[in-house]
């Protein structure tokens, strides 16, 4: 096992388990229970949300237990030790343990986000940002060996900056204590997510700049992966729940953003619906969501060469392996 998995495993205890709140479960036994961990709780994800509040898992006869994994390292370990059923975060942790040669490897079945959903937060407004801005300053991007800094290492490369000799990536912060540290002092820039990025504008304690998954492009950002074995085993289950996962998808690509923030408000109690609001027009102005749950082998290959790219990637793994697509063209049937 790796040290992105052994730190997994050490956050399991303290993260894994940290239950959201059975958002969307239903009095129904005779539901089916699926244990889902997500690797953040933003609206990013608001595609799940939409069919976790719809009733969209219901109707598939599916009864959800969500919790927040804060990482994706954590978010594998618990999907690899069983104590997690599906694990809902970068593709890069599937690859990263295929990789490995484990015989039980884990499989992508339904992609939902493209792009990177991160936005860069400075402590200025700065209506003329560009990325060469971020030369000689200390940037909190997250856990090194994740999407969210190798996509903004991408980002920076593509725009001329070198990302070690022309800047400080500071990735001794974890990801759950990104905000808090950079509204304590640390860093020029720090990297967040909606709707945490709107609020800290809201609050005055910081202001968006850039979005990197604009500047990034299309990367097959977060998606949902479970065991091999548990696919093979839960074949009729894993159909059931990425149908439910398309029309969450399909019903956010044909709302307005009020209407997907009011039906997703319960996962954000402490947070308005304006903001949410917001949030939600942030994301889709950057076309941030899949519209169905298909990876395709492009996008797939694309993340690989980010990979790469970062130092973190010398074998190129499996698409055919990997990814199994079969779940989702059967949804969208």
């Amino acid at each position: 096992m790796n040290k992105r998995l052994q730190r997994g495993v050490a956050l399991l205890a303290a993260a894994v388990l940290l239950l959201l709140g059975c958002a969307g479960c239903a009095k129904d036994t005779d539901l089916d229970r699926v244990r889902v961990c997500e690797v953040t709780h933003s609206i990013f994800y608001a595609p799940q949300y939409a069919a976790i509040a719809l009733g969209f898992f219901e109707e598939e006869g599916i009864q959800i237990e969500l919790s927040n994994g804060q990482g994706a390292d954590a978010v594998m370990a618990a999907v690899l030790s069983g104590n997690i059923d599906i694990g809902f975060a970068g593709p890069e942790a599937s690859i990263y343990v295929y990789n490995e040669g484990k015989e039980d490897y884990t499989q992508v079945f339904a992609q939902i986000t493209r792009r990177d959903g991160s936005f860069l937060v400075g402590r200025e407004p700065d209506d003329d940002f560009t990325w060469d801005k971020v030369k000689g300053k200390v940037v909190l991007p997250g856990r090194k060996g994740g999407v969210p800094y190798m996509a903004l290492e991408y980002v920076l490369r593509h725009n001329g900056v070198d990302p070690f000799a022309d800047t400080t990536l500071d990735n001794s912060v974890q990801f759950s204590m990104m905000t808090a540290a950079f509204t304590g002092g640390t860093g020029d820039y720090v990297t967040a997510f909606e709707p945490t990025a709107s609020m800290l504008q809201q609050e005055g304690k910081g202001y968006i700049v850039a979005s990197v998954g604009a500047a990034a492009g299309d990367i097959p950002y977060t998606a949902y992966f479970a065991k091999k074995s548990y696919i093979e085993e839960n074949s009729d289950l894993v159909q059931r729940f990425t149908n439910a996962v398309y029309k969450g998808q399909q019903w956010v690509a044909t709302h307005t953003a009020a209407e997907v923030a009011e039906v997703v408000a319960d996962s954000f109690p402490d947070t308005s619906l304006e903001l949410l609001t917001r949030s939600v027009e942030s994301y889709r102005s950057i076309d941030a969501w899949n519209t169905d749950p298909v990876m395709s082998e492009e996008s797939f290959n694309r993340l690989q060469s980010v990979m790469t790219e970062a130092g973190e990637l010398t074998q190129i793994a499996d698409y055919g392996k990997v990814v199994n697509n079969t779940f989702a063209q059967e949804a969208m049937q």
